[in-house]
């Protein structure tokens, strides 16, 4: 049966194949991205969603490299660590030539050499005859382009599309055209460095007589162009050059990491290059695009948790993300975008679809957590910048997403941060899970709006706290008592209203009738991570999430595996997020659960050396950890994914619990502590506001239990943790202090 998994709402993926069947390979510079197969080429086999894409609009749909009419044998193929370059290693089959004579297999090495710059597809193929007498072949391209949506391509069906014009061909080049309902002109542009022997509307040939061990190359680029954006011609040579040198300066921007696990590094190197690769620069500075290839562009929730991942290694990240959904915060009340005064964005999208208002995201508000995680990365970024011009520049809109928490956000007046959609097109529900079936009661009849979720408010709590913070050094002392206040009065209702004592757990939502939805769920984490739990109840619904109901063995699950609605295939009702186990992790570390990090920890490490190139994807099935085999790969899940790849900085931070103290020139790791699979851990080149230094942390003695060593999960680990991890540094450049604090086992709760 090729549709694993349906969705109910029709802005979701229809799951036509599964992507186990067929690999692909991914690039992404931008607005721009492609999907292919390993060899290269685009719709010969594999999933659907294959082609080349820019701006939400797919300029390739078919692009096939034939070697005298004959699809080449594969070899191998690779994406370079720093996802900078695509290679292919090709040959020749058995292969017929003219006069009756047989060329033998592996006599002819193709080798594909391909990236993405600036809006146009780079490629270089090179030949080399291995043989001892001159062989010749005919070497051609087949191309064609449909510019369908993005959504179309999702599944979104369509009652009207534009005109495909007639396709334009010279002697160096070919033009596939598309004119939209949006009146806009969009063509695909290939353009080659050889002398062609054969051209026609679909098709580039060339002859070439290859010598013995004497290579030949060509170059082809083909580029996304459309009336109001063009895209300027570059060579390879002069393209590859400009890549090179933007990776090595974000190369630089990052702190690396190294330790005593070689698979680890590989998981940390291949999400480091994931996250520079998905950061696009905008006219606001740097911003993660949430994932391909459904989500190559800005998402507010998206982009806020990465940086909250990535904020101790790369706070530049987080200035972009915080510039870009300042300038872009809603002004006015706009029922069709779900926008209200002071709301973050969810997303935006510059599609025919999105622009014809086809679908609701050209710029999209339906989003209940974005606005006080938009605070809370304030708040976070001056904790790690001490930034204090940057801060006084964004407390206008931090001012503005507090007004929206308390005018729109609180729609009843009883406390609670609850949503319910305006929009006839937007979606249902608002939060990180906002699937149709997301949530729901103990007896799985689905909740009701307007709906308030547990870890909303304890993302506002924390907002609340992290705002009262940057109240006081920006020196607005009144403001900053009004939020405390606010922040406790919200704390004491949430114990109140949310605990739910048979289940040890918070309800995962109040309803629109303020019942609870009593269902264990992976939201309760959050809270945990924003602080508003309660240091007794904190212990207990940690239990439960890393109970054999909650954790599969190689991850939390969204929902535990005893719910109505659990099912391990499902988007959000019991499948494993990666950045979910994060927020989880966070959540422990926050309460000093120390011995409880590494089930998430090391359950998210096994996994990572489990995929394709180490690279964890959007999510997974959430399936029991079975003996020799790895998780059960969900069929429509992006990969590369924003927040999957920056969890395990998360995990890290989770761990050293680093914090900047700009006022006393300080960095302070907070009883560190490391995960059972690594003896030591380097941090390099870690940038601080006064200066930069290389630490060394090293573990001996105890360490926490290894969910892998106990039946895939750990059974009543909740015991005192004994480890000491030992702090040196390697470089300091700059005059400040490295300290060490220690912290009893069990800390009282953060917060005001």
């Amino acid at each position: 049966m090729d549709d694993v998994i349906q969705f109910h709402d029709q802005y979701y993926i229809l799951a036509t194949a599964s992507r186990a069947r067929e690999r692909s390979a991914v690039l992404q510079h931008g607005d721009t991205f492609a999907v292919f197969d390993l060899h290269g080429d685009i719709g010969v086999l594999g999933p659907g969603e294959q082609g080349l894409y820019h701006e939400g609009t797919r300029y390739l749909s078919r692009f096939r490299l034939r070697l005298n009419n004959e699809r080449p044998l594969l070899l191998s193929a690779r994406v370079k660590d720093d996802n900078e370059l695509f290679g292919a290693d090709l040959t020749n089959g058995d292969m017929p030539l003219v006069g009756g004579a047989v060329l033998a297999r592996d006599i002819v090495h193709v080798f594909r050499a391909r990236f993405i710059w600036d809006g146009t597809w780079h490629e270089r193929v090179r030949l080399c005859n291995y043989g001892r007498t001159p062989v010749r072949l005919s070497l051609s391209f087949e191309c064609e382009a449909d510019f369908a949506d993005i959504f179309e391509v999702r599944g979104t069906e369509r009652t009207r599309r534009g005109t495909l014009l007639r396709p334009a061909l010279t002697t160096c080049d070919l033009s596939l055209g598309y004119r939209g309902l949006d009146g806009e002109g969009r063509r695909t542009i290939v353009t080659w460095s050889e002398q062609p022997s054969t051209t026609s509307t679909d098709s580039i040939g060339f002859d070439f007589e290859l010598q013995p061990q004497s290579p030949v190359s060509l170059c082809l680029s083909i580029r996304c162009d459309r009336d109001q954006r063009l895209v300027a011609p570059r060579s390879y040579r002069e393209a590859s050059s400009a890549a090179k040198a933007a990776l090595d300066q974000t190369r630089s921007e990052y702190a690396i990491v190294e330790t005593s696990s070689e698979r680890f590094n590989q998981w940390v190197r291949r999400s480091a290059a994931d996250l520079r690769m998905l950061a696009t620069r905008t006219e606001h500075g740097e911003y993660p695009y949430a994932g391909v290839p459904w989500f190559c562009t800005p998402f507010g929730r998206d982009g806020i948790i990465t940086a909250l991942q990535t904020i101790w290694i790369n706070p530049r990240l987080a200035r972009g993300v915080l510039t870009y959904l300042a300038a872009t915060q809603a002004d006015e009340v706009n029922v069709e975008r779900d926008a209200e005064p002071g709301k973050i964005l969810h997303e935006t999208r510059s599609s025919e679809m999105a622009r014809l208002g086809e679908v609701p995201f050209g710029r999209y508000y339906g989003s209940v957590d974005a606005t006080p995680l938009f605070v809370v990365l304030a708040g976070a970024y001056l904790d790690r910048t001490g930034d204090r011009a940057f801060a006084s520049a964004l407390w206008p809109h931090v001012e503005r997403a507090l007004s929206w928490i308390d005018r729109y956000g609180d729609r009843d007046g009883d406390g609670f941060v609850e949503y319910s959609r305006r929009s006839p097109t937007g979606l249902v529900h608002q939060g990180w899970k906002d699937s149709q079936d997301s949530v729901f009661h103990a007896d799985g009849t689905l909740a009701e709006p307007p709906i308030a979720l547990c870890e909303v408010q304890g993302y506002v709590y924390d907002a609340r706290c992290h705002a009262a913070k940057m109240a006081e050094v920006l020196g607005h002392h009144g403001r900053a008592d009004r939020l405390r206040d606010q922040a406790e009065r919200l704390r004491a209702s949430f114990e109140e209203r949310f605990w739910c004592e048979k289940e040890s757990t918070y309800a995962l939502a109040l309803d629109g009738h303020k019942q609870p939805c009593r269902v264990r769920t992976s939201n309760a984490g959050h809270c945990l991570f924003s602080g508003i739990v309660s240091p007794e109840r904190a212990s207990k619904v940690a239990q439960g999430l890393i109970s054999p109901e909650g954790f599969s063995g190689w991850g939390i699950r969204t929902v535990l595996n005893v719910e109505p609605l659990y099912n391990p295939m499902s988007y959000h009702n019991g499948s494993v997020w990666p950045h979910d186990n994060g927020i989880i992790a966070a959540g422990f570390s926050r309460y000093g659960l120390d011995d409880l990090i590494s089930v998430p920890f090391s359950g998210l490490f096994d996994a990572s050396f489990a995929m394709d190139a180490y690279r964890l994807p959007e999510l997974f099935c959430g399936f029991h950890r079975r003996t020799g085999e790895g998780p059960t790969l969900y069929p429509v899940a992006c990969s590369p994914q924003a927040w999957a790849a920056g969890v395990v900085f998360h995990l890290i931070q989770s761990c050293l619990r680093l914090s900047i103290d700009s006022e006393c020139r300080s960095v302070v790791a907070a009883r560190p502590v490391l995960p059972p699979f690594l003896t030591h851990l380097r941090l390099l080149n870690l940038e601080l506001p006064f200066g930069r230094v290389d630490l060394l942390f090293e573990r001996s003695g105890g360490g926490a239990a290894d969910p892998r060593t106990l039946g895939g999960w750990p059974q009543g680990v909740m015991n005192e943790y004994e480890q000491d991890v030992r702090v040196s540094v390697l470089r300091q450049e700059g005059d400040f202090d490295v300290r060490t604090v220690t912290l009893s086992a069990r800390r009282p709760r953060p917060g005001l």
